[in-house]
């Protein structure tokens, strides 16, 4: 069912990136598409990497884990923690998550930290609010960009740029400044402290478009690839 499926979808929202590239004058090369299999089964993982899809996202830590014990760490291939996480189990996701895209606390980053190998330091993104909604989570107010210097500031940490997650609203302008504030934050914090990465995670299904446009370099698109989430059971 997945791999016809994806048949079907992945041109599409390869065609969806590649058109708001083309509007945007970028290179959609430029573009990382992290295929979000939360709550898919095995056999859309499988699917996936079949599909030649090499970055998996996950958004639970349990999820992650029973999917990495069954499929590994193939080469090339990266899994990506995309979900809020509680600092009692961020413990558990260095060695299994290549990147933390969820990195919203310094608490969090403070677990990460203490459970992470000190010559391979764990990739994580920081998480901004930018939308200001009470329901989302990350760094917020008057010191996001401090927050996130001091998240950099741990050794065992590689801070590889931002994430964030707008609004479900059909409001293009919303949208956009969602957008901006994310962009316009990494500039301030590379200001600061250029050590920090550029990634822009920014951007789902249904806002892939505007997202690119604004300068995502990092998509996260489950429903558009795999359709509605049925629930995960492990196998």
């Amino acid at each position: 069912m997945y791999a016809e499926r994806l048949r079907e979808t992945l041109p599409e929202v390869r065609a969806s990136i590649r058109r708001a590239c083309d509007r945007a004058g970028r290179d959609p090369d430029d573009v990382t598409l992290v295929a979000v299999t939360k709550s898919h089964p095995f056999e859309a993982i499988r699917a996936a990497l079949d599909a030649g899809l090499t970055d998996l996202g996950e958004n639970r830590v349990g999820e992650l884990e029973d999917k990495v014990e069954h499929f590994g760490h193939p080469e090339g291939v990266r899994w990506h923690m995309i979900g809020s996480i509680q600092s009692r189990k961020a413990s558990r996701l260095p060695g299994v998550a290549d990147l933390v895209q969820s990195v919203g606390r310094l608490k969090v980053g403070r677990k990460l930290a203490a459970a992470a190998d000190h010559e391979s330091p764990v990739s994580v993104l920081a998480q901004v609010n930018t939308s200001g909604e009470d329901a989302k989570g990350g760094f917020e107010g008057d010191r996001v960009v401090e927050g996130i210097l001091e998240l950099a500031e741990f050794d065992e940490l590689r801070v590889e740029g931002l994430m964030t997650m707008a609004p479900f609203v059909d409001d293009e302008a919303v949208l956009r400044r969602t957008f901006r504030r994310l962009r316009e934050t990494l500039e301030d914090v590379r200001h600061h402290r250029p050590q920090v990465g550029d990634t822009l995670s920014m951007g789902m299904t249904n806002d892939v478009g505007i997202a690119v446009e604004e300068g995502s370099t990092m998509v996260r698109i489950g429903t558009a690839l795999f359709g509605e989430r049925p629930g995960y059971e492990p196998e």
